[in-house]
């Protein structure tokens, strides 16, 4: 069972032996601020971001609250806390030195508080050599002094590896890497080849979505209707080919006198993975944090290992991971 130690996120929370969270546009800021300091405040120790968390006029918000949140914390509270970011390697982010600008300008929003940076996602399906470039020109920033710590997102087992052993030539480490994992994703050797890399190599390995958008949150016997269109058809796919995986969610947290929600994390703390789930409000992270004061027992564990592998639908998976 992963340690019991959380970390905050702004894009998404992210947690498992480390809890995460994230931002969205247009969320209430005040709220947002409120909900910050309540995860800070019941121990979450990783906060993880991303600079196109924001779009358009709000391109970087996310990562420009947290570092206005930042400031406000004691310096004794500050330094028990992991700030990571994600860089998008968007095509014209090209060459060694492509995100030396994207760093510096995220670093500055963070107010110079950022412990690791991650590479958003791979570019091994449409430009492997940027991929390469990029990482590497991340690992010049390392030796500089610039970066703590680099980690990446989206990358598969094999990806993984090569770049793993790349940086591991120059005496650099990976530090985490961010995968789509929850029960609604599909079982796959990928899967149990990156688990074990990360445990071989002591790579933290950060599941986000790990409540399928909210849809491991809703009872069996109900239908919401969500706000955007994609989630709509989502929902309408998904949810009448879950009954059994979410009555079995519910059971198990009646049990617990806990919500779906934590059952549906503690399911991933029980991989030895770190879920990052999205928290918009002081009750969800609340309810986050109570999570870490229960697990699993075996033959849960194992019911719901069973319940996902026959699962009927599955999250759409991520176009951009690398093999």
């Amino acid at each position: 069972m992963p340690k019991k130690t959380i970390g905050i996120g702004f894009g998404t929370w992210a947690w498992g032996n480390k809890l995460v969270w994230g931002y969205k546009a247009g969320t209430d800021d005040i709220l947002l601020k409120k909900t910050f300091f309540e995860a800070i405040n019941g121990g979450l120790d990783l906060v993880d971001s991303a600079d196109s968390y924001g779009t358009g006029s709000l391109f970087g918000q996310s990562e420009k609250l947290i570092g206005d949140f930042l400031e406000e914390l004691p310096k004794r509270k500050l330094k028990k806390i992991t700030i990571a970011t994600k860089l998008a390697p968007f095509p014209w982010r090209i060459g060694r030195n492509g995100l030396n600008k994207a760093f510096q300008q995220s670093n500055q929003r963070l107010k110079g508080n950022m412990t690791r940076v991650q590479l958003h996602w791979s570019t091994y399906r449409y430009a492997p050599w940027q991929e390469e470039q990029l990482l590497n020109g991340l690992g010049d920033l390392y030796e500089k002094g610039l970066i703590k710590e680099i980690g990446l997102s989206n990358t598969g087992p094999k990806r993984l590896n090569f770049l793993f052993q790349n940086l591991k030539k120059r005496g650099i480490k990976i530090s985490s890497i961010q995968m789509q994992l929850s029960l609604l994703t599909k079982p796959s050797l990928e899967d149990e080849n990156i688990k074990n890399i990360c445990e071989e190599n002591e790579i933290e390995y950060l599941a986000y979505s790990p409540l399928g958008l909210g849809i491991l949150t809703v009872p069996p016997d109900k239908h919401p209707e969500p706000k955007t269109f994609l989630r709509q058809k989502l929902f309408q796919r998904i949810l009448p080919k879950t009954v059994e995986l979410r009555t079995l969610l519910t059971n198990i947290a009646k049990k617990y006198s806990v919500s779906q929600a934590q059952v549906a994390l503690n399911w991933i703390r029980s991989h030895g993975a770190k879920p990052i789930v999205g928290i918009r409000n002081p009750f969800q992270a609340k309810d986050a944090i109570s999570a870490l004061n229960w697990s699993l027992t075996k033959s849960e564990k194992q019911n719901l290992d069973f319940c996902r592998k026959e699962c009927l639908a599955n999250m759409p998976q991520n176009p951009f991971t690398s093999p």
